[in-house]
């Protein structure tokens, strides 16, 4: 397994839309575990594929907490079928903004189908921290970041500040 470099804020690749994968084999399932081995390094609790470079509908989760046995799970080509009316507020974080947080409004639980590792269907009904996880990275794929759920001004700040980081590492 192979820890890769993560795409940060402003990278223009984060807003790309990523494409179905159409068939799972040795090579995605290296993928899946080099996202794992990433997001347990950074740490995170959720990775998609596009925010190590990779534009493809992938994601890793695991929302077992800390002192916990892990619990990995990959979702390939995931689609969120339903979503609850009631919603569920979370302070979200993200990998590719770093040290930057917000609370997020979203639907509370969700239902999501996806392929799992070995090709299979399986279909997912996720609450609390797991579906939050799940909409957040299900955003990921569809080129959306969380600062997008936020307000216009408190977006643009953190556009503006990542920008300005990302001109003077160039320098």
């Amino acid at each position: 397994m192979t820890i890769k470099p993560l795409i940060i804020l402003p990278d223009p690749l984060l807003r790309q839309v990523s494409t179905p994968i159409e068939r799972v084999d040795d090579d995605m399932r290296q993928l899946a575990d080099d996202m794992l081995e990433t997001m347990y390094d950074a740490p995170g609790i959720g990775l998609a594929a596009i925010q190590i470079g990779v534009p493809r509908r992938l994601l890793v989760i695991d929302v077992a907490k800390e002192g916990e046995d892990k619990r990995p799970l990959v979702f390939i080509n995931p689609e969120i079928i339903t979503s609850s009316d009631e919603r569920s507020v979370y302070e979200e974080g993200c990998l590719s903004i770093p040290d930057y947080y917000a609370e997020v409004e979203r639907p509370a639980s969700v239902t999501v189908k996806s392929i799992d590792r070995d090709g299979k269907e399986q279909l997912t009904e996720a609450d609390g921290l797991l579906a939050t996880c799940l909409q957040h990275e299900i955003d990921h794929l569809n080129g959306v970041l969380f600062i997008d759920h936020i307000s216009r001004l408190k977006r643009e700040m953190v556009i503006k500040k990542f920008t300005k980081a990302a001109k003077s590492k160039a320098l």
